[in-house]
């Protein structure tokens, strides 16, 4: 446990906790029945969340949150040890952050305010100490074993009794700053456990490092009494060498985790230009922003928040929100994200959602309401771990009566190698590092768990449903045909140029998909553009003439008046064209670049696919067979397909859910596990258990063959753990396994379990 000092920043410090506007980076409110506010109310309450530093097992969650319950207004606290992250739901108006953080500290632990900077400030902190105390072991551990290098290997009569005893002093000394400052952790974890009345894995450790020193030095002060003439300093400063090298390990994997999902939200910048209504502009911080404010973005700055281009071209990295690493372009009425990162050329966006309703700060909510979850298989392990605990003690405590009766001089050290190969480092380690390095993994691909059981569920479904628009499909229409009847292709060209000329002038997706990629430099020049709701647009060219893009009604009205005419069709079709005939255009879903591969890798996963679409049947099993989905069924509204996955369910089938829209959310929260699209309703994202800012529905099958290995690697860790000590127990007990070999082969246990356990980091091998 390492503790951190009192936080010096600002905010620690307690300034002005009352305003929301400095606790929304970490918190949301919560009201009396459990909703979430926009902000502050009558009875309402802070739910906030905090990175930690100096935790190393599961029963240091318990004193912290048993040390925040006496905090005055704190309602609840819930501690996830293996990401050190705490979820506090609290009332500021009773108690300031500074208490809240002094509470912990008093714990023994550090605390900061789960934001960026602080959170890193912590981590680096902790990584600095941690270095420093596995140092310290590392090289008084070397020169301990120098010393006594000489009793082991030397022959018979060659090392004299002063030089024997001159060279034991020698490493006595040398083991008081491992015990004292290396090993420092692990004594203050331990009192804290005991002083909270939790049995935690230090208590063990902390217990066979102070018998080792005690009885080592007795031997040393008195040859000839109760404790004997052998010295075991070498064996102490091994163990605490291998066990920091252990929790190092642990360490550097939980921090790597930490960073990688804080780079799926990239910093807003400080300062943003706010265009006035006046022609001036101001510079203001992102947090002063309101929803209708004009803001202009410079090159290699990021968007302050969600919006839309109103002037100027550029392109924007996402790849910290979505995992995609093409640069997107932003034109006139393309939505940009907050913390992405405009890279071409200033734009001047208009803002649409500021604070906690953009898209970045609903995914840093999402992530660290995942990171402070605990899921079953990790609280079934700590449950374990505390009852393993208790059978160490006895085991220590019978080892030692039994060797008192046959040896009593090795009574102590038989006592203290049960101690240490049992310490249950491994076992408590086994599930939580397996989850921590999958979740980075999915998070890099651009799959973020907000639950973090879904891991688990993904190994059990066998049917995966889908729904179409804007899952299986992209959010936007493409157009697929163009004809006229009776005209030379020369005309034709010449019409699709002006339509799609006009087109750009709509933010309709037939007008978008046309629009797409017209060519600015040989746009036609319209005058008078007007946009009539649910009918189209209206202009008149550089000739004079009158066109319009609409309902084909609509247009044909126009028709008889005009030279020419262009009409949106209600058929995905668009229709432009007068005396010289007509010209039609046909528009239709584009399914993901992705969709036949991911189906096909489902498929060969042994998954079940299903397509569920409000749209008509026909279009519906359309798109099914080309993307290669077995079952598709049209016409389904959300109680249809409600009643769909119940059925599926019924019949005994674990469905996985992957949907986007409003009309999704009751379905991805009836499903066994479910997924929403990036881009997908802010409701259907409550529901969902995951969220797929990628994209890529190839991720879907990723997340399945990652699950499948974190099972397989848990059941590792688990079993090594379990064979270890099986194996070991016996030995320790029979005298056969000294305190040295004892700690050495406890730290190489929890060595193998963490590095096992990062393999779910690295990309899969190709089967």
């Amino acid at each position: 446990m390492t503790t951190a000092p009192s936080l010096s920043t600002p905010l620690a410090a307690g300034l002005a906790l009352d305003d929301p506007l400095l606790l929304s980076p970490f918190t949301r409110w919560i009201g009396p029945r459990g909703e979430v506010l926009a902000e502050p109310g009558p009875a309402a309450l802070a739910e906030s969340q905090f990175q930690l530093s100096g935790l190393h097992c599961a029963a240091c969650a318990g004193i912290i949150e048993r040390a925040l319950s006496a905090v005055p207004g704190v309602a609840g606290a819930t501690v996830n040890a293996a990401s050190a992250r705490l979820k506090l739901r609290w009332d500021p108006s009773r108690s300031s952050l500074a208490d809240v953080i002094a509470a912990i500290e008093r714990a023994g632990y550090g605390a900061a305010p789960d934001t960026a900077a602080p959170a890193r400030v912590l981590r680096e902190k902790e990584h600095r100490q941690a270095m420093w105390r596995l140092f310290v072991a590392a090289f008084l551990m070397m020169q301990v074993m120098m010393m006594a290098a000489p009793a082991y290997f030397a022959a018979p009569g060659d090392l004299s009794p002063d030089l024997d005893r001159l060279l034991q002093w020698a490493s006595w000394v040398m083991s008081l700053p491992v015990l004292l400052f290396s090993a420092g952790p692990f004594f203050k974890s331990a009192f804290q456990q005991l002083k909270a009345r939790r049995l935690g894995m230090d208590v063990p450790v902390a217990l066979g490092m102070a018998v080792t020193f005690i009885a080592s030095s007795g031997a040393l002060f008195e040859p000839g009494g109760i404790f004997g003439h052998e010295v075991y300093f070498d064996s102490l400063t091994m163990f605490v060498t291998f066990l920091l090298a252990g929790r190092f390990l642990e360490l550097r994997a939980r921090h790597r985790a930490a960073v990688t999902l804080e780079r799926a939200s990239a910093e807003l910048p400080e300062t943003v230009e706010r265009l006035e209504a006046d022609g001036r502009s101001s510079q203001v911080a992102p947090a002063r922003l309101a929803v209708g404010d004009r803001v202009r973005v410079c090159a290699g700055q990021a968007f302050p928040a969600d919006g839309v281009v109103e002037s100027g071209s550029s392109a924007a990295n996402e790849a910290l929100l979505s995992g995609e690493s093409e640069p997107v372009p932003k034109n006139q009425g393309d939505e940009v994200v907050a913390a992405s990162m405009n890279l071409q050329a200033p734009v001047v966006m208009r803002v649409l959602r500021v604070g906690a309703d953009t898209r970045h700060e609903g995914i840093k909510r999402l992530m660290s309401e995942a990171m402070t979850q605990r899921p079953a298989a990790m609280l079934f392990a700590d449950r374990f771990a505390a009852f393993f605990l208790w059978a160490v003690l006895l085991l220590a405590a019978f080892g030692a009566a039994l060797w008192s009766w046959l040896d009593p001089s090795r009574a102590v050290w038989v006592a203290v190698s049960v101690l240490i190969v049992t310490c249950p480092c491994a076992l408590s380690l086994a599930t939580p590092a397996s989850w921590l390095a999958a979740t980075s993994a999915l998070a890099k691909r651009g799959l973020l768990l907000v639950r973090l059981d879904l891991l688990e569920s993904l190994c059990r479904i066998d049917t995966v449903v889908l729904d179409k628009t804007g899952t299986l499909t992209e959010d936007r229409m493409e157009l697929l045909q163009s004809w006229v009847e009776g005209a030379p292709a020369e005309r034709q060209a010449a019409l699709l140029a002006q339509a799609r000329s006009l087109a750009r002038h709509s933010q309709h997706p037939f007008s978008r998909a046309l629009a797409g990629d017209a060519s600015q430099a040989h746009a036609t020049e319209w005058l008078e553009v007007q946009e009539f709701a649910g009918l189209g647009l209206q202009a008149r060219d550089a000739q004079g003439q009158v066109l319009r893009l609409g309902r084909p009604d609509w247009v044909q009205q126009q028709a008889t008046a005009s030279a020419s005419a262009a009409a949106m069709g209600l058929n995905s079709q668009l229709c432009f064209g007068g005396a010289q005939g007509f010209l039609h255009l046909r528009f239709g879903e584009v399914l993901r670049a992705d969709a036949r591969e991911a189906v096909a890798r489902l498929h060969a996963l042994g998954l079940h696919t299903v397509l569920l679409s409000g749209d008509a049947q026909e279009r519906v099993a359309r798109l099914a067979a080309e993307a290669g989905i077995q079952s598709a069924q049209g016409g389904a509204n959300p109680d249809t397909k409600l009643a769909a996955v119940a059925a599926l369910q019924a019949q005994g089938h674990c469905v996985l859910m992957v949907g986007d829209g409003i009309n999704d959310a009751p379905v991805l929260a009836r499903a066994d596990a479910s997924v929403v699209m990036g881009q997908g309703a802010m409701l259907a994202r409550a529901s969902a258990d995951a969220l797929l800012l990628s994209g890529r529905l190839s991720d879907l099958a990723a997340a399945r063959e990652l699950a499948l290995r974190t099972k397989r690697v848990i059941r590792q860790n688990l079993a090594w753990s379990a064979v270890y000590n099986f194996a070991c127990i016996p030995l320790a007990l029979a005298g056969f396994l000294p305190p040295w070999a004892a700690g050495l082969g406890m730290a190489a246990s929890s060595v193998f379990v963490v590095l096992n356990a990062q393999r779910l980091a690295l990309p899969a091998k190709a089967s």
